[in-house]
């Protein structure tokens, strides 16, 4: 385990939305989705939404500006759709609308990913950022690559994060 640069502040909740982008998946076998509602519990944090949409970008952006303007959530984590496929476009949609991106998320996602399954983590265009003083993640969808980002990456730094964006 890396150590902190500094520690957090006290335990805050995190208010969460989490949002599964596939056109196959029902709440049933949203197994990716299940597993970031289940970490994100599990670390106390709160679930204040969930959602399985197509991948669309009209619906994954329609999404977004929705719970942008939801006055009590912190923090939306995507799910889904960010390959390279034709029907891959969650990249692209929540890309467009960010305000601040934080190029380390993909950046560190990729280079654990490439890790743990090598070069075939060029593939994936994991993103994060801000839009509407929310924390927007995006993951892909397997379950392995979501277990790496919630446990390597989001979960550590949540806390600090959405502190940030509080003051």
């Amino acid at each position: 385990m890396m150590q902190q640069p500094h520690p957090d502040a006290a335990k805050i909740l995190v208010n969460c939305a989490v949002v599964t982008v596939s056109d196959t998946r029902t709440s049933e076998t949203d197994k990716s989705g299940q597993l970031i509602q289940q970490l994100l519990l599990d670390a106390n944090h709160s679930i204040a939404a969930y959602a399985i949409i197509k991948d669309e970008p009209t619906q994954i952006q329609a999404q977004i500006e929705s719970l942008g303007k939801s006055a009590n959530l912190d923090v939306v984590i995507f799910n889904g759709g960010t390959g390279i496929a034709p029907r891959d476009t969650t990249y692209d949609a929540i890309e467009k609308l960010l305000e601040k991106t934080l190029p380390g998320f993909g950046e560190i996602f990729r280079f654990l990913s490439y890790q743990e399954i090598g070069s075939r983590a060029i593939a994936s265009r994991a993103v994060a950022g801000v839009y509407q003083n929310k924390l927007i993640f995006s993951l892909p969808g397997s379950s392995n690559a979501v277990r790496l980002g919630m446990e390597k990456l989001i979960l550590p730094e949540l806390v600090h994060l959405v502190s940030q964006m509080r003051k």
